[in-house]
């Protein structure tokens, strides 16, 4: 894996290649990663794993036609090949009218945000596996549990470099912590599994490997003999670890790409209001330490907090140069990029204001719900906004939490569910998606 500063010469270099093969404009993207992890099962070691990847991608322009590739192989000899055959892929591919880098006086200039990406503390392997064996003892030894499904530790690193020939080169790098640990309960067909995670840019964001572990078990126990729910509309809680998946559609519906091809459930709904008005929803790449924390967009454009949703209304879309051509916009900071293919539009960390009351509050006057902890399936329409997952959780009887229940989905449309959505006080800021509990009312059941 490169530093930095070779990463963003290397992507220079090829730059310079592919307008000596011919290119008229070009970008370039490097990006490494490296991770290394442990899993421990039963109180035995199970798995030791390293990985490391390294990939440059290169998309070239002659006139309004481009071509993208890219390789494994960094070594000047390659790349000598690759800028050869991206131009001449380019001269042979349909004429695209949006095509085209990001305008050139929009590009990042002066020096970079430092977001607190790295951290310094390195964890040896030794250092992982006692992470993963604390982990696991916690968990398995859990009253009510009957078996583990491992615990794992891992740390790893990033680099990420682009340049562009028309002025911008830049890169950066970050790490990442993962704890994660399974433990299932009950026997035979009774078995019941849940888990405990927590991932961070540093080590020091993470909880104690004790509380992943008791998690695990915890939660596993709680899932044990659940019951079955008869259909009908009812109020539903989610749980924050699953809170944060109404959002992704949100954000996939306010994509460029997605107004571009008409195929939005919210194509008609800019400037309106969708959520109640105390309800902000942004999104912030400058989250110091954020999972999705970036100085730079893929094209090169500075990014910047910005409000998705602000007091309930929709502020606008989220475009890359190509999109935003399509639209008639101004880009908007949020190109994502990959070694290969164009840019397409991607968030980064996710924030949903939090609400005045507590969970315990926020459920008080139900008196037959569901408290959502697991969501199965990807039952969205993204034209619609219909809404259909199978689901579990437990069931909520005169505002408290009861028995678990399984075996049941829940339905409703998105624009219904986004204006009857009412959050607690209870919001973290941990997650890529954050969001605190939410009550959505007047979904629909489907079980016996």
């Amino acid at each position: 894996m490169l530093s930095t500063t070779d990463a963003q010469e290397r992507a220079s270099a090829l730059i310079a290649r592919a307008r000596r093969a011919g290119a008229d404009a070009a970008d370039a993207v490097y990006v490494s990663d490296a991770s290394e992890s442990v899993t421990v099962r039963l109180g035995q070691l199970e798995d030791v794993e390293r990985s490391e990847n390294e990939h440059i991608g290169l998309r070239v322009f002659i006139g309004q036609r481009s071509a993208t590739i890219g390789s494994s192989d960094l070594s000047d000899a390659a790349l000598d090949e690759l800028a050869d055959r991206a131009v001449a892929m380019a001269r042979l591919a349909p004429e695209d009218p949006y095509a085209g880098l990001a305008p050139e006086e929009l590009l990042v200039k002066g020096a970079l945000p430092d977001l607190d990406l790295v951290d310094p503390k390195q964890l040896s392997p030794q250092d992982l596996r006692a992470l993963a064996m604390e982990m696991e003892e916690v968990a398995r030894t859990y009253p009510g549990v009957t078996n583990s499904e491992g615990a794992s530790a891992s740390a790893g690193g990033a680099v990420v470099a682009l340049a562009t020939s028309h002025g911008f080169a830049g890169a950066y790098a970050g790490t990442n912590r993962s704890l994660s640990a399974g433990a299932v309960a009950g026997e035979g067909s009774a078995m019941q599994r849940d888990h405990g995670w927590r991932s961070a840019r540093h080590s020091a964001d993470l909880l104690p490997p004790a509380e992943i572990g008791r998690q695990a078990g915890e939660r596993a126990v709680a899932r044990l003999n659940p019951a079955r729910v008869k259909s009908g509309p009812m109020p539903i809680i989610f749980d924050p670890r699953v809170a944060g998946s109404l959002l992704g559609p949100l954000l996939g519906a306010i994509s460029g790409s997605s107004v571009a091809r008409r195929s939005s459930f919210l194509l008609d709904r800019l400037g309106q209001t969708l959520f109640d008005s105390a309800i902000t929803i942004h999104d912030d790449p400058h989250w110091k330490r954020g999972m999705r924390a970036r100085p730079f967009d893929g094209e090169g454009l500075p990014t910047s907090r910005r409000a998705l949703i602000e007091h309930g209304v929709l502020t606008g879309w989220l475009v890359d140069s190509a999109t935003g051509r399509q639209l008639g916009l101004a880009p908007t900071g949020h190109a994502a990029r990959g070694v290969s293919g164009a840019p397409g539009v991607g968030g980064s960390n996710l924030f949903m204001s939090a609400g005045t009351i507590s969970p315990q509050a926020l459920m008080a006057d139900i008196k037959d719900g569901i408290y959502i902890t697991d969501l199965i399936g990807n039952g969205i329409n993204p034209v619609t906004g219909d809404y259909s997952r199978g689901a579990s959780g437990r069931r909520i009887v005169n505002g408290e939490v009861g028995e678990p229940v399984a075996g049941f989905t829940i339905a409703g449309n998105l624009i219904d569910m986004f204006a009857a959505l009412t959050p607690a006080d209870d919001l973290e800021d941990w997650r890529v998606i954050n969001v605190p509990t939410l009550r959505v009312d007047g979904m629909v059941v489907a079980g016996d």
